[in-house]
């Protein structure tokens, strides 16, 4: 492992190949042809969850944006981020991508940590979880190694997992949950959270969608047991609240439009000011 430079942020070395940034990932490394710069929170989400129909949701889904405290999700697709900018139209909290599998990291996350710290934000930061490529331990190692921890420091948000439809597979279910049984793909998620919060001190908040989740996991309603949710909705949510996966009967973060206000994706928070710091401070388990 080494760093990249002028980043501060580590990388990893796999058969000779640097894997930051945009890239095609080694032969070497067994996940052949992949395109991370592509993979961002909903990137793979349907249109419609309905009936195996897919498409990519590229619109808002809600005209309104829901009670709560705004925020945003970005990755290196904004490019560059004027973080006092949005901190003066209101965002209140950040999240930006840090990792993929076991082999990519985001060329500005650091910059967006950062700087979104300096704006005056509570940050975070999320992993695109690939459950075919590598042990749900061995991504959650990679992503704490390179921006996914936590410290209780007043500004820093625990972890999230984006896990959703698989975006190298075909279109069917099968491709979409990672060519994995229900039991196959709860083991890996278990194995990803447990080692987070083994690490961290805190369990990883959980990105997906019902549609995905209900199907992939076979309703798991183990991780939610501990794990906050993040919803993404799909079109049949316009003009009101998302559906619920199993085992959440409340969403923590909301991704309610792909554009508006702020860079990237837009995001509440449900509760106040007051609870989003508690929230970033603990409970630790």
């Amino acid at each position: 492992m080494r760093t990249v430079a002028g980043t501060g942020v580590a990388a990893v070395v796999f058969a000779g190949t640097l894997v930051t940034g945009s890239c095609q990932a080694s032969e070497a490394t067994g996940f052949g042809r992949l395109h991370p710069e592509a993979d961002f929170l909903g990137s793979s989400v349907p249109v419609s969850e309905r009936a195996g129909a897919v498409g990519r949701r590229t619109a808002s889904v809600s005209a309104v944006a829901p009670d709560g405290l705004p925020g945003l999700d970005v990755s290196h697709y904004q490019k560059t981020v004027d973080w006092p900018g949005v901190a003066a139209r209101g965002a209140k909290f950040a999240y930006m991508k840090a990792t993929e599998s076991t082999t990519y990291l985001d060329p500005t996350f650091a910059t967006n940590y950062a700087g979104s710290a300096n704006a005056g934000l509570v940050r975070g930061a999320y992993h695109f979880g690939l459950p075919d490529q590598a042990s749900g331990a061995a991504q959650a190692e990679f992503f704490v190694a390179n921006g996914g921890g936590w410290v209780n420091d007043g500004k820093t948000l625990p972890p999230v997992l984006d896990i959703e439809y698989n975006p190298y597979s075909t279109a069917d279910w099968a491709g979409w949950c990672y060519n994995r049984t229900p039991a196959e793909v709860t083991a890996w998620l278990t194995d990803f959270v447990t080692t987070v919060d083994d690490r961290t001190g805190r369990w990883p908040v959980i990105y997906t969608t019902r549609g995905w989740w209900n199907h992939c996991t076979g309703g798991d309603v183990t991780v939610p047991a501990h794990s906050p949710l993040w919803i993404s909705p799909v079109a049949s949510d316009a003009g009101g609240p998302p559906g619920m996966p199993a085992g959440w009967s409340a969403y923590t973060f909301y991704q309610w439009a792909k554009s508006g206000t702020f860079p990237g994706d837009q995001d509440v928070f449900a509760g106040t000011a007051a609870d989003l710091a508690a929230f970033a401070a603990g409970p630790a388990s």
